[in-house]
């Protein structure tokens, strides 16, 4: 059995002990990024417990021949070996292991496992650090996965859901056409005069905003890994006598040169960031894209009433956690429009992001952030909500 099989033993039966005792918990380091699933091999299981239980874990594991404790002004730790494995027990003082907003649960063979969150590390390590190499490439990894599967659920009767939606592509463009500038709102003065500027709408879904830029004279382009979005965008911008140009492809695997410097602007909007595990690679795709002097605008869901509130007609409540990293399913959000039952999978997987997050991810690219507006709702009910937000960042000359 390999050394790495042979962790998985000892790791659970801590667990195991640790609940049985109610003493709070959460795998540290190496070991929690172990737990859900980098390819690193911790030589030493390191575990943090509630600093006011510390003791109750020393008396716990005092059978398996626990060492004398070591304290410092911060904290206090001791060891001992569970099937030749050494094993580190600490606590740091005056802090409470639930209130943690990067303690996950992640069920590894069945049994669930408190751990802090790869993102804890993942922003904390140094670039060059090699833990931190490898959650980068196991994000990568994952997100390859994560694609694959979200893909797959917005190819599924995706068409005949737009039609449910939005009416036939021909229904749709004439109501484009008598306004095409009220199919941009909010975001209508971030493009001052977009006559023959260069727009690129990433994850531009069925073409509405791209029809009306066309219309409206930009030379439009839409990425988007949905054949079916890409189908009723082309026959939308058909009926509103236009065109557009609709590249079908996941916007981190683009294989076209061409593309790169080409955009004065760069359009995302609402829905989009929550499917990626990563932001930095999405954020390097758009500094390639944009032109030097180019914008990129992204009008997105707030944090606050996608990670924190639940709205329910005129009620509200508090039951999220706003700092949460862990990835959520969600049903894809066309499923709601299909007018029969489909037999098909469309679930997909997000990871939500806080506004600070998203804003140190684009910074960290070098993209200059010229505006940060906070919108709220426009329902009576919602006043004092944030329910988007919008984010203007330039790329140097």
């Amino acid at each position: 059995m390999s050394y790495t099989a042979t962790l998985w033993e000892p790791i659970q039966s801590i667990v195991s002990d640790l609940d049985e005792s109610a003493i709070p918990y959460s795998y540290i380091e190496q070991t929690a990024l172990f737990v859900q699933g980098v390819p690193i091999t911790p030589r030493t299981i390191t575990v943090s417990v509630q600093w006011d239980l510390f003791e109750k874990a020393f008396t716990l594991f005092e059978a398996c021949g626990a060492s004398k404790t070591i304290a410092t002004d911060e904290r206090s730790s001791f060891q001992f070996n569970k099937n030749g494995i050494p094993v580190e027990v600490s606590c740091i003082y005056n802090t409470v292991i639930k209130t943690d907003p990067y303690r996950i649960k992640v069920v590894r063979n069945g049994v669930p496992i408190w751990c802090l969150s790869l993102y804890f590390y993942y922003a904390d390590l140094p670039a060059e650090h090699s833990d931190r190499i490898a959650i980068k490439n196991f994000l990568r990894t994952k997100q390859l996965e994560i694609s694959a599967q979200n893909e797959s659920a917005w190819n599924q009767n995706n068409y005949d859901a737009l039609i449910n939606r939005y009416g036939s592509p021909a229904d749709a463009a004439s109501k484009i056409m008598k306004n095409p500038a009220a199919r941009l709102r909010p975001l209508n003065g971030l493009f001052g005069d977009i006559k023959g500027k260069r727009v690129v709408n990433l994850m531009g879904s069925h073409g509405s905003k791209a029809v009306a830029l066309s219309l409206l004279g930009a030379q439009a382009t839409v990425i988007d890994f949905s054949e079916e979005n890409a189908s009723y965008a082309r026959d939308l911008a058909e009926k509103a006598n236009t065109s557009i140009r609709y590249i079908v492809s996941d916007v981190l695997n683009l294989t076209d040169d061409s593309l790169w410097e080409s955009f004065d602007y760069v359009l995302m909007e609402l829905g989009i960031l929550h499917y990626f595990m990563d932001l930095a690679p999405l954020f390097d795709v758009i500094k390639k894209l944009l032109s030097p002097g180019g914008r990129l605008v992204l009008h997105d869901f707030h944090p606050i009433s996608t990670k924190l509130i639940t709205s329910k007609g005129k009620k509200h409540k508090v039951d999220g956690n706003y700092f949460n990293p862990s990835l959520s399913a969600a049903n894809v959000a066309y499923s709601k429009h299909l007018s029969t039952e489909a037999t098909d999978e469309h679930e997909v997987l997000l990871r939500k992001w806080t506004l600070g997050e998203i804003i140190t991810a684009i910074a960290e690219e070098n993209l200059v952030i010229k505006k940060l507006s906070e919108e709220p709702n426009i329902k009576v009910h919602d006043i004092g909500i944030p329910k988007t937000f919008t984010v203007v960042a330039e790329k140097g000359a």
